[in-house]
């Protein structure tokens, strides 16, 4: 299956990142739909996996302080390798840009997953948006 990645600022993206994070954050996961779109939407890179017809399927954002986020991946499309080529699309992205390290607030069932791509957890757990989470750590030595 060839995933096609891109990404942009969130005028070229806003349509279809958008729509992507709102059907899993705000009606999976009920996330406040007015803290899901926020002001660092529009100072941020982002990136949209397309399926093999086109259709945008997966999501995630790298903040000015690189920091990973709003990462989404339509719950039909789960499971199939979109998420790890995304993260790992930043990464590189990031090793490119000689950034020494992206963090993440990453939910608790989700930590393994970050943990196979390189990222550690640290500091307590907590609340985001009525969601437990971690941060997490990755830096390009370990690389």
């Amino acid at each position: 299956m060839t995933i096609r990645i891109e990404s942009g600022d969130w005028d070229s993206l806003r349509g279809d990142a958008a729509v992507i994070r709102y059907g899993v954050f705000v009606l999976e996961q009920n996330v406040p739909e007015d803290m899901e779109l926020d002001l660092l939407d529009p100072v941020s890179r982002h990136w949209l996996a397309r399926s093999p017809a086109g259709n945008a399927v997966a999501t995630a954002r790298l903040t000015p302080d690189h920091q990973l986020g709003r990462m989404a991946v339509l719950r039909e499309w789960r499971g199939r390798g979109i998420g790890t080529r995304l993260v790992e699309t930043i990464q590189q992205h990031a090793l490119e840009r000689q950034v020494a390290a992206l963090i993440l607030h990453a939910q608790l069932q989700a930590i393994p997953f970050y943990r196979r791509l390189g990222f550690l957890a640290e500091g307590p757990t907590f609340d985001d948006a009525g969601i437990p989470h971690r941060r997490m750590r990755w830096t390009a030595d370990r690389n």
